[in-house]
């Protein structure tokens, strides 16, 4: 059985727009609740990996200075949405690899203050020099889907009802509203087919983890981390937008940790816009291609169904702040898998799975992709309220 580190502590900030307080306080807010749930002492971490896309320079050690994390490596990646998950694998290599033993993992972003809408693209990329936004490479995905497999405006929609359904008990959570699907239907169109409620909100937050060798006792078990880039891909290819990079990506992890889709009993995914979140479940090995919207129409994929994805509201409750998003979903895992979860809890979860889509690039299907694959502790802790 594959294991390549412990995550022994996590904690996060709660998301939504925060533009008064400072980055480095909602660091600190995540970190020390990690530390504390690792029950470490904050001079035994070695190094720290942390992820974001608009933080100032020096943002991590500006973080970390009140804590006293200093005189360590620092290193900070930039991976659009997936920077804290590719934080997260980096620091997974180090302690497999024995470099380190006790590492942080942290996400931080603040984004309210600098964005009121979608992010621009990058004018130098053909799409960006169109003003090819996120939102609408989405919204075409969604009407190139619907075209090629049937689904319907209302499946779509389901995923944004089931999401704000399962963030209603997620106290940290931006948006704990639960809309009918006529409501998500009826609000503002953003980008044919997807509509406001089906698109997700940028926000203020931080994440964390403290991870720790293989075998400590107490941890969730980190069983496989996976982090690919995407193949070459544009508006003719066969597979709309992010699906192959998903399959590439979990196929990878899946075989690493010596699972299947089938033994995954809670899933965290990167539902930024409904669309995404369809393809993904297909991707994952869920369903079958074209069948990802049938998927969550028929409860499979709800608290209460066979395999439930996003319990913690995903994207489209929790909210995005880009660089916190993957140790987010990392850290609801972690709660699920320890039966901390409180009334969002999956019973009984003993594998569960993150994946994190980061961006896009020009050409290419996808900047980022990052699947890991956690189990449960041998006994579980009871430690977090969350």
């Amino acid at each position: 059985m594959s294991e390549v580190a412990t995550i022994c502590g996590v904690g996060t900030t709660k998301f939504g727009k925060q533009p008064k307080i400072p980055a480095r306080e909602l660091a600190w807010e995540a970190v020390s609740e990690a530390i504390l749930d690792a029950k470490i002492n904050p001079e035994q971490i070695e190094a720290v990996f942390a992820g974001t896309v608009f933080g100032d320079p020096g943002v991590t050690t500006r973080s970390l200075q009140q804590l006293g994390v200093v005189g360590v490596p620092v290193i900070t990646i930039e991976n659009a949405c997936a920077s804290s998950t590719s934080a997260f694998h980096e620091g997974c290599a180090s302690i497999s690899s024995g470099r380190y033993g006790t590492i942080l993992a942290f996400g931080i972003e603040t984004m309210t203050a600098s964005f009121s809408g979608a992010i621009p693209p990058i004018p130098s990329d053909p799409e960006g020099a169109q003003g090819f936004a996120m939102p609408a490479l989405y919204g075409m995905s969604a009407t190139r889907y619907q075209h090629e497999f049937g689904l319907t405006d209302e499946q779509l929609a389901a995923v944004s009802v089931k999401n704000h359904s399962h963030g209603r008990h997620n106290r940290r959570a931006q948006h704990q509203e639960i809309p009918t699907i006529d409501e998500v239907l009826e609000s503002p169109i953003i980008s044919s087919p997807l509509t406001l409620m089906q698109c997700c909100s940028i926000a203020d937050a931080a994440a964390a983890a403290v991870l720790r060798p293989p075998g400590t006792a107490g941890g969730v078990r980190v069983r496989s981390s996976s982090l690919k880039s995407g193949g070459l891909w544009d508006q003719r290819s066969e597979l709309v937008w992010g699906w192959q990079i998903v399959a590439d990506t979990s196929r990878d992890a899946y075989e690493q940790a010596g699972v299947s889709a089938e033994d995954i009993d809670v899933f965290e995914v990167h539902d930024a816009f409904t669309i995404g979140e369809i393809i993904t479940t297909e991707a994952l090995g869920l369903a079958e291609l074209g069948a990802g919207g049938r998927l969550v129409e028929s409860g499979h994929t709800t608290m209460g169904g066979n395999q439930p994805v996003n319990p913690s509201g995903g994207l489209l409750s929790r909210g995005h702040p880009l660089g916190a998003t993957g140790l987010a979903q990392i850290a609801e895992i972690v709660w699920q898998l320890r039966g901390d979860a409180g009334r969002r809890q999956v019973p009984g979860a003993r594998l569960g799975v993150v994946e994190t889509m980061g961006g896009g690039t020009a050409g290419v299907d996808g900047n980022a992709c990052v699947v890991t694959v956690l189990e449960a502790p041998a006994s579980r802790n009871g430690f977090s309220s969350v």
